[in-house]
């Protein structure tokens, strides 16, 4: 056989069985060899490679880690080196967007998975950081864009565009109707978006357009990455609202009837707090211990006011889980003082009195505030969702199983063993900076 007909056979070895691929790589050359090595399709899994079909978009949704962003890159890289030796080139002008230039930068273009490493040495691209290019030795060109700046895709034009993280873009929509009206070159312009998927209104119009194809990765799918990650976060998020969206590229809709939506979350989202005027710890103890036992919820937040308008910060999420009291309460002081709090605030109707002693025995200084609770827990919970729906109340950083608890208040039964303690810990944090002090005798009446 020529060293031409082994090439062509290359193509199709993806598609045979152990034995037929060991044989067949004992049978090349070293120059086959390397090409072998960076014939994507012969190591790609089924679902990083592009489906069949005259489609516009291709849409891989998929976890952390489960290879999409290879998948885009060897995508742009068949397009623009041809899909083999014999394939020709396809493209000669490419769009790279990304949430921002850095992203582009250290992801899609010089990341582990990005373009400059899934390159051949003869044939990788040179990176112009201030011309904001990526140069091909073919001639071929990839522009870098951000979503931060969607008016600088107005102008250009291309053949193919990657679009990565694309629920993590700031001016989503604007940023893709730019792009839109610059992928006009060649006769079939298309794009691929690698994304982990968020209940946004963006990707639900893409998932719902007839020219879109689209394919799903799971966290778990990379068999390149540690068994002991796999299983750590499998451990930690799995079955998890998080878990699902995060490691199994799930679109996870927000239940119906939820007080909070993640999309309003989102925007809740800041680095970091000013100077705060007042800090409590809220803590919602549990009535047990043990593996099964409800959670102790234990919630940081601090809040600043201005005239008659206060805002607040959620701060840190120190629930613990299944431990004896003593050690939720030593958890709850140890927030006190770590963010050198003003008050502890504690649901006593469980534990009445005992909770101020628990908490008095990890702390004899500590100011310490009992409130009981004489309404439901929706009621309660309202009036701080409404403070979420004004955009004042601010998250310091991502707190996930809160999150998640907070997207399923309201549209999930909760039981003894399955309690929104999280959420209850977090109202009892906001109505005790901000809604006590602005509606008085009114609201206590209500929690």
């Amino acid at each position: 056989m020529t060293d031409h007909a082994r090439v062509l056979c290359a193509e199709y070895v993806a598609r045979l069985g152990p034995q037929k691929i060991r044989a067949f790589v004992q049978s090349l050359s070293p120059v086959q060899l390397r090409y072998l090595a960076r014939y994507w399709p012969f190591w790609a899994r089924e679902n990083q490679l592009p489906p069949p079909g005259a489609w516009k978009t291709w849409l891989l949704m998929g976890g952390r880690g489960s290879g999409k962003t290879r998948a885009g890159a060897e995508w742009i890289r068949a397009q623009i080196e041809g899909s083999s030796p014999l394939g020709g080139q396809r493209c000669h002008r490419v769009a790279l967007v990304a949430p921002t230039l850095l992203d582009a930068r250290e992801v899609m273009i010089e990341g582990d998975s990005g373009l400059r490493r899934c390159s051949a040495a003869d044939r990788r691209p040179v990176f112009s950081s201030s011309r904001r290019r990526l140069e091909w030795p073919n001639g071929a060109v990839a522009y870098i864009f951000s979503s931060e700046d969607p008016d600088s895709l107005r102008g250009p034009q291309f053949e193919s565009a990657w679009c990565d993280e694309f629920c993590s873009w700031t001016h989503i929509e604007k940023t893709r109707d730019m792009l839109r009206f610059g992928l006009r070159l060649g006769t079939s312009p298309r794009m691929v978006v690698t994304t982990t998927p968020r209940p946004i209104e963006p990707l639900r119009q893409m998932l719902s357009d007839p020219l879109t194809v689209t394919s799903r990765a799971r966290t778990s799918d990379n068999r390149l990455l540690p068994d002991s990650f796999v299983q750590e976060v499998e451990s930690r998020y799995g079955g998890t609202l998080l878990g699902r969206q995060e490691l199994n590229g799930e679109l996870v809709e927000d239940p119906v009837g939820a007080l909070w939506d993640r999309d309003q979350i989102a925007a809740a989202y800041c680095t970091s707090s000013p100077a705060l005027e007042r800090i409590v710890v809220a803590v919602d103890p549990p009535v047990s211990v043990g593996a099964k036992a409800a959670e102790c919820g234990i919630i940081v937040a601090g809040v600043i006011r201005k005239a008659d308008c206060a805002h607040a910060w959620v701060l840190a999420d120190r629930t613990v889980q299944g431990v004896r009291p003593e050690a939720w309460a030593r958890a709850a002081m140890q927030a006190y003082e770590d963010f050198e709090a003003d008050e502890i605030v504690a649901e006593a109707n469980q534990g009445g009195e005992m909770v101020r002693t628990v908490l008095g025995l990890a702390n004899p200084d500590a100011s310490i505030k009992l409130v009981h609770a004489s309404r439901a827990k929706h009621v309660r919970a309202t009036p701080v969702a409404a403070l979420y729906e004004q955009s004042r109340v601010h998250h310091c950083g991502r707190f996930t199983r809160l999150e998640d608890q907070m997207c399923a208040f309201g549209a999930v039964e909760f039981t003894a063993t399955n309690s929104p303690d999280r959420v209850d810990a977090l109202v009892w944090a906001i109505t005790s900076l901000v809604l006590d002090l602005k509606h008085g005798p009114r609201l206590r009446a209500l929690i």
